[in-house]
């Protein structure tokens, strides 16, 4: 007796990556200085997101919601391991972007250095301490 085959489950697409924040508008301010586009009207919300090239999205909420969601809800400690990467437009792209990061009072995780693995790269902190790395390739 042959049964027929059951259909598998649909597989869940990675769409998102959310990053819990305490003054949105602090964080929304460095991330659209590295070029990600949010509306001002955001800053104010509670949730905001941003769309990424290739369909994800980084999404931003607000302590309070957080806690809506989870009442026991915490904050991690600054520097928590959470972090992004941003690729610059060559190795002068990284030094001048940590430059004018640091300039407008982020703080710098690590100054731009020439990494071992053939990249140009640099550490600066978002409002909530989350390391950005900024990189791009080395000239062969």
């Amino acid at each position: 007796m042959t049964t027929a085959a059951q259909p598998s489950p649909p597989v869940p697409r990675f769409a998102a990556i959310g990053m819990v924040v305490s003054d949105m508008a602090a964080s929304l301010a460095f991330y659209r200085r590295l070029g990600l586009t949010v509306p001002a009207e955001a800053d104010t919300a509670p949730h905001a997101e941003a769309q990424l090239p290739g369909g994800l999205r980084l999404m931003w909420d607000s302590y309070a919601t957080a806690r809506a969601v989870d009442p026991d809800w915490t904050p991690p400690q600054a520097g928590s391991p959470t972090g992004l990467a941003f690729e610059c437009d060559g190795p002068a792209g990284v030094d001048a972007l940590y430059a004018e990061l640091t300039a407008a009072g982020y703080a710098g995780g690590k100054p731009p250095w020439d990494a071992f693995w053939g990249q140009r790269y640099a550490v600066v902190q978002d409002p909530d301490g989350h390391g950005v790395d900024l990189f791009a390739p080395l000239p062969r």
